[in-house]
């Protein structure tokens, strides 16, 4: 609306200084009637009309509907003839004989001629008839300007069409992720009930109740781009607790909160997925494993560690999930400029560390 309004207003401000301009140029003389009363004279309004018509019906109809459907020939054949019009009509030139022939009106009648006094042909009126190069000049002008406001409007409007393909390709590419995340997610965790179930564990009830909890957030605070931090933290304990039912006393986790994580947001699932990948790689049947889970939200940033040992059977397997690749891919999405992502397997020890900045 706002910019409706101002392109309204810069239209009506242009035309007033255009018209204003012919108006003093053809006004010269205060015998030639006032301003006012030459301003509304019928030949001032229909030069205005006839630049104001070629001006519009260039902008609204000729190039919207031949130029821009790449009719070239028609409206080549259209601004031709507009400009046959102009030429045949002399819109200036009818204006500047006007306002001549106002102020030869005005003038005293030239006294007969005495004895011997040479006769002086009388004055002709008005401007001999020859080609009207001001009207073509205005022609030429006025249709060169709504052409080159009409492609300007063309290339931001294919600029924002094209930024918001860009928006849309962006959003599609978000939900494809996020579709990938979740069933690979949940399909892991049935696996680890299941396994319960199997074995006859005491705790398959409360594991359920925990993946009936983890479901509800997958399935309905994970289509937004952004959750409650506490949601996720939440999230994260109960799938470590259902982990911890599972392994019992192989594994040894250190999980650990710090900070005030009231009214912060994050990308749902970008955590969850580093936890998974902890427990998918990080345990051994042999062997016990430590585990240690970090985060710590500040003011203006939250930041995520975890770290766990690489066992030997583990080390070489090829990963072809796509936990950890859509991870990046999101946060590139979600947070461009504003994330540290840092993953190193050093020292037999593979370490995550994530900087998201508020």
């Amino acid at each position: 609306m706002k910019n409706r309004s101002f392109t309204l207003i810069a239209h009506m401000a242009g035309w007033l200084f255009f018209f204003s301009l012919v108006l003093g140029f053809v006004h010269k003389s205060p015998e030639g009637g006032t301003i006012a009363s030459n301003f509304f004279s019928t030949e001032f309004l229909s030069f205005c009309f006839i630049y104001l018509f070629i001006f519009y019906f260039n902008t609204y109809v000729l190039i919207p509907r031949l130029y821009l459907q790449e009719k070239i020939i028609l409206y080549a054949i259209a601004v031709i003839a507009l400009f046959a019009v102009v030429y045949y009509i002399k819109p200036f030139d009818n204006l500047m004989n006007h306002f001549q022939g106002r102020v030869n009106e005005m003038r005293p009648p030239v006294p007969p001629p005495g004895p011997g006094i040479r006769n002086m042909p009388a004055p002709r009126p008005g401007r001999p008839q020859q080609m009207d190069i001001v009207s073509i000049i205005l022609f030429i002008t006025v249709w060169s300007l709504s052409t080159a406001i009409c492609i300007v409007r063309q290339w931001r409007l294919t600029e924002q069409r094209a930024a918001q393909a860009e928006v849309d390709k962006a959003n599609a590419e978000l939900s494809f992720l996020k579709a990938q995340v979740n069933p690979h997610f949940l399909f892991n965790t049935l696996n680890n009930i299941y396994s319960m179930a199997v074995t006859k564990n005491e705790n398959t009830a409360a594991s359920i109740l925990k993946l009936s909890n983890i479901m509800r957030y997958v399935t309905d605070d994970v289509r937004e781009d952004f959750v409650s931090l506490n949601n996720e933290i939440e999230c994260m304990g109960d799938f470590i607790d259902l982990q911890r039912l599972r392994l019992g006393k192989k594994m040894n986790v250190d999980f650990s909160v710090k900070g005030d994580t009231e009214n912060k947001k994050i990308a749902p699932l970008i955590l969850m997925t580093f936890i998974e990948n902890v427990f998918k790689y990080g345990i051994s049947n042999h062997e016990s494993s430590d585990i240690l889970i970090k985060l710590v939200a500040e003011e203006h940033s939250i930041t995520f560690f975890c770290q766990n040992k690489l066992f030997e059977a583990k080390r070489n397997r090829e990963r072809t999930g796509t936990g950890i690749p859509n991870v990046r891919m999101r946060l590139q999405h979600l947070y461009p400029g504003k994330h540290f992502l840092d993953i190193s397997s050093n020292n037999n020890l593979f370490t995550v560390q994530l900087t998201l900045q508020a």
